[in-house]
């Protein structure tokens, strides 16, 4: 049998007759359909292997719409987005030289309908659409004929965007195998969409993490230096020891080679520069700067932080300020200490040419230099308030002095009288022997307030005996009571051996009998004084039959310049007791009536009393066996 022509008819051992040209075309679409769903298959693997390996949104999408745009056979794709809170979609496109933003509202346009149906959407001509939009061919010079429009639904159906693929180049219009492979590619999108919008939140989280976390570190180290700062406030008991606590913990936070403050002096107006170098052993140096020079008076006329990078070309550097440092610099950060609206100094931080100071530096320097500025205030006011307080102490001091001046004085006139009066030496020598008694009297009082001016105060606690001190407390008030109509009684238990400051005590025995005597001064009556153990404490009463203490004045009694309008007084006699009593860690008591009033001193004797916190040793004595220094003694 000889071969057929070709496109002829040949039979079959079956006998069926096979059409050749019919096979080959078969075959030829058969081939045509595998190379395609070929095509389809490496696109979609293509794209898998992207989903897995990229996470580069815009490079996904471009390699989407771009195997969409081949295996379609069409002209070009877009990508439409969903803008939820605009309720727009919105995409990307190329005008000439310029990106513009294709911006459709959902329900409106071939896209927005899908967007809003969730449907697919096929035409064979758009321009017979009345929903396609023409304006923006118009603007791109572009045709549009067909065009497949299909939703991106992530994986739990929601519309999150649009895929529209326009002008199918081999045919007159798309397709269902065309839809049902965008739709395929639609998810695949979606997807890498998810996963973007997902792994960028994750990302923008991490980083919202780390930049709290970083916040939170920073803030706890402003805090840690804070805390630092306010115990260097507080401990510190001069400018210097201050100064030097403040710039050593700068210097380390910031990485510093060194600090440096200048500070204009409160009353004479000076500057003086403290250079703090954390390698030398004394750490602080004082430098006296003329107004004008260095760096630092940069900072002093500037509200903001000065930033020097060469600090050696500045115009206000100077060889006999910042030459004389004992560190090496090249970069200057300083902030000027504010205070009461203008400036009182600056605060200056100094690195060398390897390093930088940061954003970081700034902050905190400026967070230093508010805080320094206070402190520096706080202390200067502390300064202020105490020498004004010690003066003002001072002053009342010299008060209650001159107030029992009174006392000895009287007995000197008394016993200068007697002595004139006497004819025999030896009655004049035991008169000057109490005089001079009276002068130590006077002495004691002078060191007194000497010892307040120094800052030294104490006691003179040592043991007493009652009956020898009595003794010499009611011949000088003798002198008081002499001319009135005043009847001295002592009772004292003269076996009684006690400890206090007793030249105090009888300040404050003499200011309470000569109150009294005071107050019977126009009637007459009697004062008297006892003394007796109680327990452990050794009771002083001081009682008189006058008139009695006035009601307006009770609650306020031992308050300084507190009188009863008495003529000559000034209100210091109460307030001193008072402050002798308290002294011994003792207590006052007052009643009163219509007819007297009664003074009870309490002083403890337990060892854990007023004895217990003097020093102890010995007193020195003066020629006349009084004591030269208030110590405790026995």
């Amino acid at each position: 049998m000889g071969s057929a022509l070709p496109g002829a008819a040949s039979r079959c051992d079956s006998g069926v007759v096979v059409d050749s040209a019919d096979v080959t075309a078969r075959l030829g679409a058969l081939e045509a359909a595998l190379a395609r769903e070929r095509r389809i298959a490496d696109a979609l693997r293509e794209v898998g292997n992207a989903l897995g390996t990229t996470l580069e949104l815009d490079d996904l999408l471009e390699l989407i719409l771009g195997k969409v745009t081949e295996l379609l056979e069409a002209d070009r794709a877009t990508l439409y987005l969903l803008d939820d809170a605009n309720n727009e979609l919105v995409s990307r496109i190329v005008v000439g030289q310029n990106v513009r933003s294709i911006r459709l509202k959902v329900g409106h346009g071939v896209a927005g309908k899908v967007a809003q149906t969730g449907k697919p959407f096929r035409l064979r001509d758009a321009y017979q659409e009345p929903s396609f939009e023409r304006q923006w061919d118009a603007l791109t010079g572009y045709r549009t004929t067909s065009m497949l429009a299909a939703p991106l639904k992530n994986h739990l159906g929601r519309t999150i965007g649009v895929i529209q693929v326009l002008n199918k180049m081999e045919a007159e219009e798309f397709t269902p195998e065309d839809e049902a492979l965008v739709s395929a590619l639609s998810t695949q999108a979606a997807v890498a969409i998810d996963n973007s919008r997902l792994f960028l939140s994750l990302i923008q989280k991490n980083k919202q993490l780390l930049d709290a976390t970083e916040q939170l570190a920073r803030k706890l180290k402003d805090l840690e230096l804070l805390f630092e700062l306010e115990r260097a406030t507080a401990r510190a008991t001069d400018i210097d020891g201050l100064l030097l606590r403040v710039m050593s913990l700068v210097t380390e936070a910031c990485d510093a080679q060194g600090a440096a403050t200048q500070l204009i002096e409160e009353e004479s107006g000076d500057q003086v520069l403290y250079v703090y170098d954390p390698a030398a052993a004394t750490g602080l140096s004082r430098v006296g700067v003329k107004a004008g020079d260095g760096l630092l008076g940069v900072a002093m006329a500037d509200d903001a932080p000065v930033l020097i990078e060469d600090a050696g070309k500045h115009p206000r550097y100077s060889a006999l300020v910042e030459g004389k440092y004992p560190f090496e610099f090249s970069s200057v950060l300083a902030m000027a200490l504010e205070g009461d609206g203008q400036s009182m100094g600056a605060v200056g931080l100094f690195k060398g040419q390897e390093s930088r100071f940061s954003d970081e530096d700034v902050s905190l320097l400026r967070l230093v230099a508010a805080n320094a500025a206070t402190a520096v205030r706080l202390h200067r006011a502390s300064r202020a308030r105490e020498v004004s307080e010690r003066l003002t102490t001072i002053g009342r001091l010299l008060s209650q002095v001159i107030h029992d001046f009174k006392t000895p004085m009287t007995v000197i006139s008394g016993y200068v009288q007697l002595m004139v009066d006497t004819s025999t030496v030896e009655k004049r020598g035991e008169y000057a022997e109490e005089v001079l008694k009276q002068f130590d009297t006077l002495s004691a009082m002078q060191r007194e307030v000497l010892e307040f001016a120094r800052g030294e105060r104490s006691i003179f606690i040592r043991k007493v005996y009652l009956k020898k001190f009595f003794a010499d407390v009611t011949r000088q008030l003798t002198h008081e009571v002499d001319g009135r109509a005043v009847e001295l009684e002592v009772n004292v238990d003269s076996k009684i051996v006690a400890r206090f400051d007793e030249a105090r005590l009888a300040r404050a025995i003499f200011n309470l009998a000569r109150n009294a005597v005071e107050a019977m001064a126009d009637s007459g009556g009697r004062l008297t004084i006892s003394g007796e153990m109680d327990g452990t404490d050794l009771v002083i009463r001081v009682a008189d039959t006058g008139p009695g203490i006035p009601e307006a004045i009770t609650s306020s009694l031992f308050q300084t310049f507190v009188t009863a309008n008495k003529k000559g007084g000034t209100g210091l006699g109460l307030a001193i007791v008072k402050k002798i009593v308290d002294e011994h860690d003792g207590k006052v008591e007052v009643t009163s009536t219509p007819n007297g009033a009664t003074f009870t001193l309490r002083l403890p004797q337990r060892a854990t009393g007023a004895a217990a916190k003097a020093p102890a040793g010995k007193a020195a004595k003066t020629k006349r066996g009084r004591p030269a220094s208030e110590k405790s003694t026995e």
